[in-house]
């Protein structure tokens, strides 16, 4: 049963869903289209809308290419290879390395997104080197899944939100939340904890279950992960030589990069956020590589991958700006959808809906602050109207942003560059976890309406 579902899932997959960049812009003409009588908006006013938010999303396309490059470089290191390679030889079947790479992403994930998006896609191409007969579709595929847990994790911006003090906790939340929701009531909660575990145990068995048999498996050659391991071998003459191949000058920036970030999150008692992680990735990277010309050249080569990001970020913050756009009578897109949720609503049903919505809403607007910004001013409040507490809200609006990435190109846009595949590749398998970790969620907010957690 569950491998005829796959394989249809794969089948429309592969014969209907275009490149990422198309579907954005196909993305872009749906949002266009229904702003217009949903938003209350006229055709001036949308694409006024679109081309004020098409550079809206540069600052964070910077931070993702630079996720994609330092993560890949980092894993370029001699050393990281090595250590990747035997931690690769581990799986013996198919069926466990799916299974471990599965558990990997989704812990990696649930520590910090940013960092379990680019560690389960280099760990799963080091598998595909050493073993054969895995489905290397699939591979990626468990890689990219474990990512519908971040937001239900420690680098969930949703939460952190919510634990923040500031006007604008109050302010985007319409009055609702006026002290800060620590974690222990979002991410550590005992109902999160538990969600989370058995979403991870969900998503390794039914990854695990899906592994092709016989000829369907889809292999990729060995020698296309392969990367160049020819090293450059000559002595340093010139003064600019002996710079560019000096470990001492690597030590000495590490060590100012390395202290900043030790100030600032054991010293200062900061998160670690997208910008630690870039930082952390950055300065390993370069110690690791000893060298700053051996650096140079391995960031040269894994810079490429970032086209995609480059090419379609902009028109994400496009639709993001459609979504958003207020018409004259204080009417957005998105906000409408987030209404209706809160029309058929009941403190039962409200979390639930709440999560629905914020799935379809996360489809258009891919980005948590974004998704946060929208729907915070009108779910929080109507929330507290009818007695739900404002963290089960903003988990529930945080769960369904982390949800429909299953499906959304463009959180999987890194991932794709480094493990060289399409998205019609993946978006099958994930279709099949999207169902199954929808129905977990689903169950999770309606169920804990009446237990009262």
């Amino acid at each position: 049963m569950l491998r005829k579902a796959v394989n249809a899932s794969v089948h429309v997959v592969q014969k209907y869903l275009p490149e990422p960049f198309i579907f954005a812009i196909l993305l872009t003409f749906v949002a266009f289209i229904v702003a217009m009588p949903v938003g209350h908006q006229t055709p001036v006013e949308v694409l006024s809308n679109w081309g004020n938010g098409v550079w809206g999303l540069l600052a964070f396309s910077m931070q993702m290419a630079l996720v994609l490059v330092c993560g890949s470089t980092l894993a370029d290191a001699p050393s990281i290879k090595k250590g990747l390679d035997k931690l690769s030889s581990l799986p013996k079947k198919p069926v466990g390395a799916i299974a471990l790479v599965s558990f990997v992403s989704a812990v990696a994930c649930w520590i910090n997104w940013g960092f379990g998006l680019i560690i389960g896609v280099i760990f799963a191409k080091s598998i595909a080197r050493k073993l054969r007969g895995v489905d290397y579709r699939l591979l990626i595929a468990s890689a990219y899944s474990g990512f519908v847990v971040w937001h239900g994790g420690i680098s969930g911006s949703i939460p952190l939100a919510l634990a923040t003090p500031g006007e604008a906790l109050t302010d985007t939340t319409m009055g609702v939340v006026t002290a800060p929701i620590p974690i222990s009531q979002t991410i550590l909660s005992l109902d999160n904890i538990v969600l989370s575990i058995v979403i991870i145990i969900a998503l390794v068995t039914v990854n695990s279950l899906m592994h092709p048999k016989g000829k369907g498996v889809v292999e990729i050659d060995p020698d296309l992960l392969k990367e160049d391991e020819t090293e450059d071998k000559f002595t340093p003459s010139t003064p600019a030589e002996k710079a560019e191949n000096s470990m001492v000058i690597s030590i000495l920036i590490a060590i100012m990069g390395f202290g900043y970030l030790i100030i600032k999150l054991f010293v200062n008692g900061e998160s670690l956020d997208l910008n630690s992680v870039i930082m952390l990735f950055l300065f390993l990277g370069i110690v690791l590589h000893k060298t700053p010309i051996a650096y140079v050249k391995s960031m040269t080569k894994a810079a490429t991958g970032s086209a995609g990001i480059l090419l379609q970020f902009p028109f994400y913050a496009g639709i993001m700006g459609i979504m958003t756009g207020v018409s004259a009578d204080g009417v957005s897109l998105a906000g409408e959808i987030s209404r209706v949720c809160v029309a058929i609503s009941n403190e039962h049903t409200f979390p639930l809906l709440t999560f629905l919505s914020a799935g379809i809403v996360n489809i258009f607007i891919p980005s948590g602050g974004g998704q946060w910004a929208v729907q915070a001013p009108i779910m929080m409040p109507a929330g507290a109207a009818i007695g739900v507490s404002p963290a089960i809200t903003g988990m529930a609006i945080a769960w369904g942003d982390a949800w429909t990435n299953l499906i959304q190109p463009f959180w999987a846009i890194p991932a794709l560059a480094i493990a060289k595949l399409g998205a019609k590749d993946i978006m099958g398998f994930c279709i099949i976890n999207l169902i199954v970790t929808g129905v977990i969620i689903c169950t999770s907010f309606y169920v804990r309406t009446f237990i009262g957690i």
